[in-house]
């Protein structure tokens, strides 16, 4: 069992993030929950704009609304809010402040939004050369496209991703659809995480920092993965096949006569054993089905048979014949049964939090298992600017006297 008292693998760290929304929060909370410490920089007053995309919002102890909404807690666990305006002066020098006190700053401005304000790279790593900094942008600090603001719905579309997502045009619901969550802005997180992790491990060896170029549409090319390969491969542009693989017969969702469910053969083993739980066992033998290239050319009379078999029983009675025959198979649940799910409950992928102006803080749970450095949960969803007084006074030594002057002032 991992060792919970075990402090995490970056508890010597300390990250300034100055990002919002949901890329940049997320990769500094995959930081946060590995053991550093996040400082998240917000605008007095209002904060990250994801803390007003609501409803819902989240509740607090006596069970009324918030005015933080339930999307922020998403990437924000493990962190300690700061208000700061650092569009004045005084809010820049305490920016400055804090970023010589920090290993790492994360920010998703515009390109060169922070030049105008020195808290750009080339401004903080003069005064600390070791400083990592990683920018997240729509598209990246160079190329044509390097001024425009990005949203990940847009760049699901501009990447490419939409094009082979969702139902095909001449089906009912037919046309473009895109992912059901903002997967391009998480997956950047999670290289940007990574990136980060590669440069502390460089400065580890060297003592040099670097900065750190992350592109939502780079990120979303970049993941294509086998459809961009068949699609440079062959030049033939790949096509929305609703829940259908491009490669691989059968693997897609079938009609039972009361939902569906999701047959998943990676193999012509699989398969065989598939036929055999079907009542169909010449499949296996069949030159049209026997290997995956020919369900593949044959997909469509393949297929049109299953949904015949399948609309005859209903879908836990297959999950458990297919379940025993070892096909790999499975329902399509709503988030109530997914958080109900056996396995789900086992892993613990459900967590909750107290925060004493929330209270219990349901929390989605880090998926990393990690047996001598274990995932941390120290710290619910900050409320905007919880811990202002907390790191000015502490890091920056900062008095009361002065803290009441920059509250005062509104810069804090």
């Amino acid at each position: 069992m991992p060792d919970s008292s075990r402090e995490g693998a970056l508890s010597h760290i300390r990250v300034l993030d100055l990002s919002r929304i949901l890329a940049g929060p997320w990769a500094a909370q995959m930081l946060g929950d590995l053991g550093a410490e996040i400082i998240k920089v917000e605008r007095p007053g209002v904060g990250d704009d994801t803390r007003g995309w609501g409803p819902p919002y989240v509740k607090d102890v006596n069970g009324n609304d918030t005015t933080d909404s339930t999307y922020c807690l998403s990437a924000n666990r493990n962190k300690k809010s700061v208000t700061i305006d650092f569009t004045r002066p005084e809010g820049q020098k305490l920016v400055r402040a804090l970023a010589a006190r920090c290993d790492i700053v994360i920010e998703n401005f515009k390109v060169d939004g922070l030049r105008k304000y020195g808290l750009d790279y080339e401004s903080l790593s003069r005064m600390n050369p070791a400083l990592i900094y990683c920018s997240i942008t729509g598209f990246g600090q160079t190329g044509p496209y390097a001024t425009r603001a990005g949203y990940d719905f847009l760049i699901q579309g501009l990447g490419g991703l939409m094009s082979f997502t969702g139902r095909p045009d001449d089906e009912p619901g037919g046309g473009p659809m895109k992912v059901g969550v903002a997967l391009t802005d998480i997956i950047t997180g999670m290289y940007s995480a990574t990136a980060i992790l590669a440069a502390l491990t460089f400065r580890a060896e060297t003592g040099i920092g670097q900065y750190i170029d992350m592109a939502l549409l780079d990120v979303q090319v970049g993941v294509l993965s086998n459809q961009a390969m068949n699609y440079l491969h062959t030049g033939a542009l790949p096509e929305r096949m609703g829940n259908a693989h491009p490669n691989v017969v059968p693997y897609q969702d079938f009609h039972t006569n009361d939902g569906y469910v999701i047959i998943a053969v990676g193999n012509d083993t699989q398969f065989a054993r598939l036929a055999q739980a079907l009542g169909k066992p010449e499949w296996a033998s069949d030159p049209q089905f026997s290997t995956n290239a020919q369900r593949v050319i044959n997909r469509g009379i393949l297929i049109d048979q299953m949904n015949e078999i399948t609309a005859t029983r209903r879908t836990d009675e297959w999950v458990a014949l297919l379940e025993d025959a070892g096909v790999p198979c499975g329902p399509i649940n709503d988030l109530e049964h997914v958080f109900k799910d056996p396995q789900v409950v086992a892993r613990r992928m459900q967590i909750s939090m107290q925060h004493p102006k929330y209270g219990d803080v349901p929390l989605v749970a880090n998926p990393m298992r990690l047996s001598e450095t274990p995932v941390q949960y120290r710290s619910a969803p900050p409320a905007l600017g919880e811990h202002t007084n907390e790191v000015l006074t502490g890091l920056l030594d900062i008095d009361s006297e002065r803290l009441s002057e920059l509250r005062r002032d509104n810069i804090v």
